[in-house]
């Protein structure tokens, strides 16, 4: 197993919050996210508290945590917890991520919130921002041991007025997964998987196709990988688009244009002024990617996401993916089944000679309104320590405890034992977008909602004015931001 560094990187920008239900089991869906969620409709999945032990809530739906192979670990935790002590008994809750945000907001609306969310990413906090317990008191009181951390890690979630509501756990940098056996059949050279001393990568070094690895470099070579089903390649005069049957590239459960974009370049959609001001980069991106699914055909278009389950590069029809080391939970089968060794990871391409990757990073937190802020901060710890590591491999996220971190990429190669290069997703986290796409801004979730109109648009519309749409967005997130600021 090679010899994990730069840990410290893969944790340098997390961030925490999570989610809430009513609780049963039942049907599986899929997330905003892009991870399948389950919903639940009554309280909890663990028999009810009995004897004077103190129930903690746990809810899960914001961010991931409801695959089945993910929920059969938090079950075991629970289980494991409840059976180590009697004075807590700790109950979760799980809701589909499609409706996580309106059921924890009526429920604490209606005086019945859960005491502990997560896990889930700094998207999903915004909602909530100003809700959380400052742990700060706690963790002097109970003397409990954040130097496991890196102590700029913990800074990180410190808030402007000083209060700490969240610590670490978990990072997902992203990067790009590649198609092996794609890239075989087409006889090209495999992407980098090492940055350059600027960061920016060389594709193909050595080989007739050697130059920068940029998101030109990827349009050319994604043109090449799209085929027909009739053979011929996106390059070919003969190319029908209309009967593509492979791919060359997608941004695989990170099309949200605000992410997608700043894969381009960080950026900040806000202006001194309080009006919107999109940047350029990511304006810029969503050109490319509109003109690769209805121009060049080499990303698909929604139709043809739904017609391959919706996860296009599981499939095996994808030669490029643009994603988070989340994904690993989503490349398996409606049975959970690990679907193929076709696939490595190679580093995110670079855009004018920059290369900027998406940091995602989950954590729980204890909402303000707990009746047991003692009991749900000793569940927060024994989340953060000794039930750590079983999570983290089930939701497939780095760990923020550098102490975890060989034991956590061993338990992927055993998941995984094609011989993925896992030091791409720890390279990956130098190179996150700051300020991150998942910035707080005011109205956050009607911001996510026109974002994701035209979204939307980009996968359905060939007929799309683009630029009108773009201006158009940008006077409507100023009304958002001005009405919410």
């Amino acid at each position: 197993m090679k010899r994990w560094k730069s840990i410290a990187l893969v944790v340098a920008l997390l961030l925490i919050v999570a989610a809430c239900g009513d609780g049963t089991e039942g049907t599986t869906t899929t997330g905003d996210d892009g991870a399948a969620t389950s919903t639940t409709s009554a309280p909890g999945t663990t028999e009810a508290p009995s004897g004077e032990a103190t129930e903690v809530r746990w809810f899960i739906g914001l961010g991931t945590g409801a695959q089945p192979e993910q929920v059969a670990a938090e079950e075991a935790l629970v289980e494991e917890f409840n059976a180590s002590q009697d004075q807590i008994e700790l109950v979760i809750e799980i809701v589909d991520n499609d409706v996580a945000y309106e059921t924890l907001a009526t429920q604490m609306a209606s005086d019945n919130p859960p005491d502990i969310i997560g896990p889930v990413g700094r998207d999903g906090s915004n909602a909530f921002v100003g809700q959380y317990l400052n742990l700060d008191p706690l963790v002097e009181s109970t003397g409990f041991d954040t130097s496991i951390w890196p102590a700029e890690t913990v800074e990180n979630f410190r808030e402007p007025d000083g209060t700490l509501p969240g610590l670490p756990f978990a990072s997902f940098p992203s990067f790009i997964y590649y198609n092996r056996a794609l890239f075989d059949e087409a006889g090209l050279p495999y992407p980098p998987q090492e940055y350059g001393a600027d960061g920016a990568a060389v594709y193909g070094e050595g080989t007739e196709w050697e130059g920068p690895w940029d998101f030109a470099k990827v349009a050319e070579i994604a043109a090449i990988l799209t085929v027909d089903a009739n053979g011929n390649d996106a390059t070919s005069a003969d190319f029908d688009d209309e009967n593509t049957v492979q791919w060359g590239f997608v941004w695989q459960f990170t099309d949200r244009l605000f992410q997608q974009g700043s894969f381009w370049g960080a950026g900040y959609p806000l202006a001194d002024d309080g009006t919107a001001d999109l940047p350029t980069a990511w304006e810029d991106e969503w050109h490319w990617y509109y003109d690769a699914v209805w121009t060049t055909g080499f990303a698909p278009a929604q139709a043809e996401l739904d017609a391959m389950g919706g996860n296009a590069f599981q499939s095996g029809n994808v030669a490029l993916a643009g994603t988070h080391l989340w994904y690993t939970c989503c490349i398996r089968d409606d049975e959970n089944n690990i679907v193929g060794d076709f696939w490595d990871l190679a580093v995110m391409p670079s855009n004018n000679g920059v290369v900027t990757t998406n940091m995602h990073a989950d954590t729980f937190r204890i909402l303000a309104s707990t009746d047991v802020p003692d009991e749900a901060f000793t569940v927060l710890q024994y989340l953060l320590t000794d039930g750590a590591l079983p999570l983290l491999t089930a939701y497939g996220a780095a760990p923020a405890n550098p102490a975890l971190t060989e034991a956590f990429f061993a338990s992927l190669d055993e998941r995984y034992p094609q011989g993925v290069n896992w030091q791409v997703a720890l390279d990956s986290a130098a190179y996150a977008d700051n300020p991150s796409h998942e910035t707080f801004l005011p109205g956050w979730e009607p911001y996510k909602e026109a974002m994701g109109t035209l979204s939307n648009a980009v996968l359905t519309d060939p007929a799309l004015d683009l630029d009108a749409a773009i201006t158009q967005l940008e006077a409507d997130l100023t009304t958002i931001f001005q009405e919410n600021g």
